[in-house]
């Protein structure tokens, strides 16, 4: 039963000693298929030409905008990001490659110790290799234990099935459906939302580094075994490689 207070009413639990969490200032976060680096306008070249190639078009279907055109575009977005209030982007580099995609943190609250990865974005040669799984665990880990945060959130279109897919592999939870949310390039998005808590993430840490270590690929890289993070409610995903 939950606690009372002095008016016979139910309250939450007491969070013991809790001061407000530092603020998430991007810094380079390293591991062994990836590197995160502050976005900068110098990275606006490779993104342009990892992320805005014809082929690419489909990678931009539940963003609010369209590719940019050419590198000059692509400069401007950089900047516009850079300079939008209450958001931190990195550039996902893949060990030995270029930049090759964007993550970002949003919904950026210090007092509450919450942080919501957003705007994940990353190249088709990219996608399905283990340098995604780690990007997002680095930015995880580093929230949780670094920056001592309680709430690690995650939101997509609903009718994005890839990201939904790919926040249930990495151990989030569901937590529901925010029913005409947005109004995305002229049409309605509903968002479903999932987290993960400070409370769950050792057990889901534990689940992505068994996935991450290399005994688990063989010499062609294929996993022995998928992801099965931990905890009721988290659907299974087709194998990731």
């Amino acid at each position: 039963m939950p606690e009372q207070n002095a008016h016979g009413l139910p309250v939450g639990d007491v969070v013991p000693g809790w001061t407000p969490r530092p603020y998430p200032t991007p810094v380079t976060l390293t591991g062994r298929h990836v590197v995160l680096e502050p976005l900068d306008v110098a990275h606006a070249p490779d993104l342009h030409a990892a992320l805005c190639d014809e082929a690419s078009r489909p990678l931009w279907t539940y963003r609010p905008t369209d590719p940019p055109a050419d590198v000059p575009a692509m400069t401007a977005w950089v900047e516009a990001y850079l300079a939008a209030p209450g958001m931190e982007t990195w550039v996902v580099v893949p060990a030995g490659g270029r930049p090759s995609g964007l993550t970002s943190f949003m919904r950026i609250e210090p007092a509450h110790g919450q942080v919501e990865v957003a705007g994940v974005l990353y190249a088709r040669h990219l996608q399905r290799t283990p340098a995604t799984t780690e990007a997002t665990h680095l930015l995880m880990r580093w929230a949780f234990e670094t920056l001592g945060y309680r709430r690690f959130e995650w939101k997509c279109d609903s009718l994005n099935e890839p990201s939904r897919r790919a926040a249930a592999r990495l151990g989030f939870t569901y937590e529901g459906r925010f029913r005409h949310h947005m109004i995305t390039k002229g049409r309605n998005r509903d968002t479903d939302w999932f987290s993960v808590t400070d409370a769950e993430w050792p057990a889901v840490r534990a689940a992505h580094e068994a996935w991450l270590d290399p005994a688990n690929f063989d010499s062609d890289g294929r996993q022995r075994a998928p992801l099965r993070p931990p905890g009721e409610g988290r659907q299974e995903s087709p194998v990731i490689r």
